[in-house]
C-alpha cells in the first residue's frame, strides 16, 4: 500500500525551515536538491540558483517531512492554503496510476502524471475538494 506524506512549500525559506524542524525532530536530511541541479536550472534566474527544489526529512520510522521554495518567475504564487500538499508514494506504477485517476476526478489537473527527469512517474492535481496531492512512484533502476 502506498505511504503518505507531508509536501510543504516556502516562500524562498525551506532551508532555514527545514534546518529549524531537524532541530526539532532530530535525523539527517534524505536528500537535498537545489534549483541549479535541474536540467533547466542554468536558465533560471540567478536569485533562484540556490533555492531548494527538494528536501526531505524522516519523521518517525516510514513518513518523509517534504518541502520545496516556490518560485514565482516558474509560475509559482503562494498564498495560505496552497502551500501544502499531501504526497502518496506508490508501491507500483499501476497504483500510481489508479490513485492518480481515482483522486483526481471531478478535480484540476496540475501536472499529468508522466515520467520525470529524476527518475519517477509523478503527477499532481487539486481534488474536487479542493485538497492538492502529489502521486509518486521511484522506478527502482531511476529510470523511466
Amino acid at each position: 500500500m502506498a505511504t503518505i506524506n507531508p509536501y510543504l512549500n516556502f516562500n524562498g525559506n525551506t532551508e532555514q525551515a527545514f534546518l529549524f524542524y531537524k532541530s526539532v525532530f532530530g535525523g539527517e536530511f534524505t536528500m537535498i536538491q537545489r534549483f541549479k541541479e535541474i536540467p533547466d536550472g542554468p536558465d533560471l534566474p540567478a536569485d533562484t540558483q540556490d533555492k531548494i527544489m527538494y528536501i526531505g526529512l524522516p519523521i518517525g520510522k516510514t513518513n518523509i517531512l517534504m518541502g520545496t521554495d516556490a518560485i514565482e518567475s516558474m509560475g509559482q504564487h503562494l498564498r495560505e492554503g496552497n502551500n501544502y500538499y499531501i504526497s502518496i508514494q506508490a508501491d507500483t506504477k499501476e497504483e500510481a496510476q489508479r490513485l492518480y485517476e481515482g483522486l483526481s476526478q471531478g478535480g484540476t489537473i496540475e501536472m499529468e502524471l508522466e515520467d520525470t527527469f529524476w527518475g519517477a512517474y509523478f503527477g499532481m492535481f487539486m481534488d474536487q475538494f479542493g485538497i492538492q496531492w502529489m502521486v509518486n512512484y521511484d522506478y527502482p533502476n531511476k529510470e523511466g
